[in-house]
């Protein structure tokens, strides 16, 4: 993983139309490491790392995400808010535009 925490990462997920694209895009802007399973267990296992995400994390398009996959933006919104309460230290700041 990467060495030094980012502090602002922007995901324009409004064209996402699959749980895969939506993996694969996560893989790409979290920089997790190759062997990311594409799962929510697999997302919260590379979330974990301290210097995994960033200082705050924008999310936009997440009305049409909730609206394409709304199971997996409720998967992925749950991983997100317990990653704050499981590692306050390492709190990031999300914004679900």
């Amino acid at each position: 993983m990467k060495e030094q925490r980012k502090s602002v990462v922007s995901i324009d997920i409004t064209k996402i139309k699959t749980v895969k694209e939506l993996h694969l895009l996560l893989k790409e802007r979290l920089e997790f490491p190759d062997y990311y399973g594409e799962n929510w267990d697999a997302f919260w296992d590379c979330i974990l790392d301290p210097n995994a995400m960033p200082e705050e994390l924008m999310l936009v398009g997440w009305s049409e995400l909730e609206k394409t996959l709304p199971s997996d933006g409720e998967s992925m919104k749950e991983c997100l808010l317990e990653y704050n309460e499981e590692l306050p230290e390492w709190k990031c700041k999300f914004f679900f535009n």
